[in-house]
């Protein structure tokens, strides 16, 4: 799952040949205070009970450092108080420029050359390249605190950069893409395997063109083994200060660190372990070779602190380049094996009760013209369609064994029946054949908006007021909720039997569109009624499968502002499928203006609910924002729609995918997912 993080852990600047450079990066998610007090009564305690509860206990001494180090303590330790406690080097424009100057010096690129700032963090030295006219930059790091930090940088100063998480083991781009890769500040070897650190170099050289130049700026091992500070202590600023304990592991390669950061108002405000293989040049440059790299050049980098106290990793560091060894492809050699796919369809052929007039129209059967053209854009695949029914279980049995998977993109259901989502992949499980998107499970589950609800509320993430009304609930004397209200039905997707007319402001509308859902979609099944959240609209899309390798996508929100005023602010059926419709050519997708802390909170609680409900390689997350701005999750879709024009594809085109790439992204996701799955049996049988 990681992208190892950025950078080392303790702060410092550095010169190679004399030249002024430095260090690195953080991450974080962790529910706002402000959202945690709007959704959860506040109970009441006196002030200096308060006080207490927020102080952080620190676990006191301890005789094993090593012992406390978690196999992922990357995972979190990349945050805010990581750029606090080195601040003074990473966030250092002058450190960061004479960095880039010692970087350029040792590597042959050109302001044109495709480079990729891996284990990127907050973006610092891929965005001073921008400042000096480089064009084609990428920047990828598994934080998403400091992804989102580096966006926003980004856009604040106008740089064309493209950022994405991810893991540096599995790099969602392909093979032979990039001219130069380059790790700085102490990005390598923070796994507890070194086989991870084989695995990332061999990815590197995956994506690097033949020849292509890698850079890496490590630590000096040998250095550090006899110079490291067994503790330390200095002052961040006026309020806070860091502990430092170290160690050398039982084996010898690697430095445990913990931190214990302090302020001098509210006490312990972390205290953490980390840990970091050490190598010196010899060592990093024999694993090098052992993946197909030869080493080009080797220079020392010396380091000062702007605080003039504790150096840590960066006391000493190496800048080691080498060339990947790739034998570039002769033309018509295929370079990388061609996947085989079959792509599972609804039936255009069939009546469909979800669209107007109950029929495939233009508009779906262009939808699916533009998906064939872009998916052949693809080289590394081979597709084959499925679209009819009446033949599709024969057809799949009888290609069980000529295909690699399924890109299930049915969302119509077996025969065009909702209910029976599920059926495909229940299919597809049956035959042993791989397929992209959901499971049964998870589908059933999210089809049911009450249980989705459900799991939202045990997972602490809030969601809006609601009751549900029962096939034997025919009056209501009192309504348990303030109106307005929206009525939904409670199982189905694709907006059906959500309406204008949904959203009701007094009883006799709230019975007339009870009964309206009950005529659609049958008296027997149950009706939700949710409080009308006023607030901002939004979606959040997620591409690949945390916690190893996913992307979440910009947030985006419903435009209404050219919605007639006294039509509800909803993005119902009407603005689906009714192109007629007010709705339909009024509403557009923008990408979402929301505070920091509302972006990294709901980013946390998509990517809990994609585990919790067992979404796999993609999956969309509506939301609203209540009264007060506290967001309130409305529904989960495990299999979104996929369409040219549709809300994923909008969150893509904002973080600068075409619809191509990002229907590219999900078939990679789930390759890569079915290949560990596949590894993982593997296991198994030879255990035993």
């Amino acid at each position: 799952m990681p992208e190892i993080p950025n950078r080392k852990p303790p702060a410092a600047s550095a010169t190679i040949d004399s030249k002024t450079a430095g260090t690195s990066a953080p991450r974080g998610s962790e529910r706002p205070a402000e959202i945690e007090r709007r959704a959860k009564p506040r109970k009441k305690t006196n002030k200096k009970a308060r006080g207490k509860a927020a102080l952080l206990a620190s676990i006191g001494p301890v005789e094993d450092l090593e012992s406390y180090v978690k196999a992922d303590w990357w995972r979190n330790i990349f945050n805010a108080n990581y750029l606090r406690t080195d601040g003074d080097v990473v966030e250092d424009p002058d450190i960061t420029a004479g960095e880039i100057d010692a970087f350029l010096s040792m590597l042959d690129v050109t302001q044109q050359s495709p480079i990729l700032d891996l284990c990127c963090g907050q973006g610092r030295h891929v965005l001073e390249l921008s400042q000096r006219g480089f064009s084609n930059l990428f920047g990828v790091d598994r934080s998403h605190y400091l992804i989102s930090r580096a966006k926003n940088i980004s856009k604040q100063r106008d740089l064309a950069v493209t950022f994405r998480e991810g893991d540096a083991r599995k790099l969602r781009f392909n093979d032979s893409q990039f001219e130069a890769v380059y790790l700085a500040g102490n990005s390598f070897g923070y796994f507890e395997s070194i086989d991870d650190d084989v695995a990332v170099l061999r990815e590197v050289r995956r994506i690097l063109k033949p020849h292509g130049q890698l850079l890496i700026d490590f630590t000096d091992g040998d250095f550090l083994r006899t110079h490291y500070e067994p503790r330390s202590w200095e002052w961040i600023d006026k309020h806070y200060f860091v502990c430092r304990e170290r160690s050398i592991s039982k084996t010898g390669d690697r430095l445990i660190s913990r931190e214990v950061i302090t302020h001098t108002k509210k006490g312990v405000v972390a205290d953490q372990f980390y840990a970091e293989r050490l190598y010196n040049d010899d060592e990093l440059g024999a694993l090098l070779e052992s993946c197909g790299f030869e080493v080009a050049a080797v220079r020392p980098m010396s380091t000062t602190s702007k605080r003039n106290q504790d150096l840590g990793m960066m006391a000493q560091r190496i800048v080691l380049t080498a060339r990947s060894n790739k034998i570039p492809v002769a033309v018509g050699e295929t370079q990388i094996q061609i996947r085989k796919v079959a792509v599972v369809l609804g039936d255009h052929r069939r009546p469909d009760v979800v669209k107007p007039n109950s029929t495939f129209g233009d508009a779906d059967l262009f939808t699916t013209s533009e998906l064939k053209k872009a998916l052949a854009r693809l080289p590394d695949y081979e597709f084959t369609y499925l679209d009819d029914h009446d033949e599709l279980i024969d057809k799949i049995r009888s290609r069980s064994t000529d295909i690699d998977f399924v890109f299930n993109l049915c969302d119509e259901g077996f025969n065009n029946e909702a209910r029976k989502e599920l059926h495909v992949p229940a299919l597809l499980e049956l035959l042993d054949i791989g397929y992209s998107g959901g499971d049964p499970q998870c589908l059933a589950y999210c089809f049911d908006k009450s249980l989705v609800r459900g799991v939202a509320t045990e997972m602490d993430i809030p969601v809006p007021d609601a009751f549900s009304v029962g096939p034997e609930d025919v009056t209501y004397i009192s309504v348990p909720l303030e109106f307005p209200v929206i009525v939904k039905p409670n199982f189905g997707d694709s907006s059906v039997g959500i309406t204008a007319n949904s959203v009701c402001h007094d009883l006799q509308q709230l019975e007339q569109a009870i009964t309206t859902v009950r005529e659609l979609g049958g008296f027997e099944q149950p009706v939700l009624v949710e409080q009308y959240l006023t607030g901002k609209d939004i979606s959040v899309g997620i591409i690949g499968n945390p916690p190893d390798a996913y992307m979440v996508l910009p947030i985006i929100e419903e435009d209404y502002s050219d919605l007639p005023e006294g039509l509800p602010r909803i993005c119902g059926y009407e603005a689906k499928w009714e192109q007629n419709s007010v709705y339909f050519q009024s509403i557009k997708s923008i990408h979402a203006d929301l505070p920091a802390e509302t972006t990294r909170f709901l980013t946390a609680s998509c990517v809990k609910l994609f585990q919790r409900l067992g979404c796999q390689d993609y999956a969309r997350f509506d939301w609203r924002l209540d009264g007060n701005d506290t967001p309130r999750l409305l529904e989960v879709n495990p299999n979104p729609g996929w369409c040219w024009d549709g809300h994923l594809a909008r969150m893509a085109e904002f973080s600068g995918m075409d619809y191509a790439a990002m229907l590219n992204e999900i078939l990679r996701a789930c390759d890569e997912r079915l290949a560990a799955r596949r590894r993982q049996v593997r296991r198994r049988r030879r255990a035993g």
